[in-house]
C-alpha cells in the first residue's frame, strides 16, 4: 500500500533504500534501539511499512518480548537497574526461536513473542514462515550491546538521553553510538535527521 508522502515517511524510504543496498537479497535483520520506547517502536513500525510498501516483506518484533519472568530475574539478585540491565533479557531464546530461524530462510519457522512483561507470563508460541527474500525490523532497548551485534545487519541508533540508571550503564559500557550504522535524531519526530556516529 502507498503512504502518505510526508518529510518522516520520506526519510524512512531514503534510510530503508540504504539498507537494501547494502544488503541486497536474502533474509535481512534491521535493529532499532533507543531509550524512549514508544519512540522506537514507531520508528520500527514505520520503518517496516516502508519495506512492505517497496514490495520487500517486513515482519515485525520487539525485545521487550523476549525478557525474563520476574521469578527467573530474581534469581540474579536484588531488584535493581543493573539487574534489569545484565540479567532481564533472555537472548538465549531470543536467537534460538527468532534470529537464528529466521536466517535459516527456507520453511523454517521462527516465533516473535514468547513472553508477556505486562502479565509476568509466558505467551503462547505462534510459528511463522517468511518468503526467501524478507526484513526483520526488532526494536528494543540495549539492542546494540555485544553479544546482539553480531544478529543484525544493519543498527540503527535513536538518538535520546538516558532515561534510567540501566540507560546510563548501558550507555557507558556498551557506547552504542560507536556500533550503529545510523545514528539518527527524533526531537522533530515527524522529521528525522541523521547524526554522525561516534565512529565517524
Amino acid at each position: 500500500m502507498k503512504l502518505v508522502s510526508t518529510p518522516r515517511v520520506e526519510y524512512l524510504r531514503t534510510l530503508a533504500a540504504e539498507i537494501l543496498n547494502l544488503n541486497g537479497r536474502g533474509r535481512v535483520i534491521v535493529a532499532v534501539d533507543g531509550a524512549d520506547h514508544a519512540a522506537r517502536t514507531a520508528f520500527a513500525d514505520d520503518l517496516a511499512a516502508v519495506f512492505d510498501e517497496a514490495d520487500k516483506p517486513a515482519f515485525r518484533a520487539s525485545l521487550r518480548y523476549f525478557q525474563r519472568s520476574r521469578q527467573e530475574q530474581a534469581r540474579f539478585g536484588a531488584d535493581t537497574p543493573e539487574r534489569f540491565y545484565r540479567h532481564g533479557y533472555d537472548y538465549s531464546a531470543l536467537r534460538r526461536v527468532l534470529l537464528e530461524p529466521f536466517r535459516l530462510g527456507g520453511s523454517t519457522a521462527f516465533v516473535r513473542q514468547v513472553f508477556d512483561p505486562d502479565r509476568d507470563t509466558w505467551v503462547e508460541p505462534t510459528w511463522t514462515t517468511a518468503p526467501a527474500d524478507a526484513f526483520l525490523v526488532i526494536d528494543g532497548e540495549f539492542a546494540l550491546r555485544g553479544e546482539l551485534r553480531d544478529g543484525w545487519n544493519y543498527r540503527i541508533l535513536l538518538e535520546s538521553e538516558a532515561t534510567s540508571e540501566a540507560d546510563y550503564l548501558y550507555q557507558r559500557e556498551e557506547r552504542p553510538r560507536q556500533v550503529a550504522s545510523a545514528v539518527i535524531d527524533l526531537s522533530e519526530r515527524h522529521q528525522p535527521q541523521r547524526v554522525f556516529s561516534d565512529s565517524c
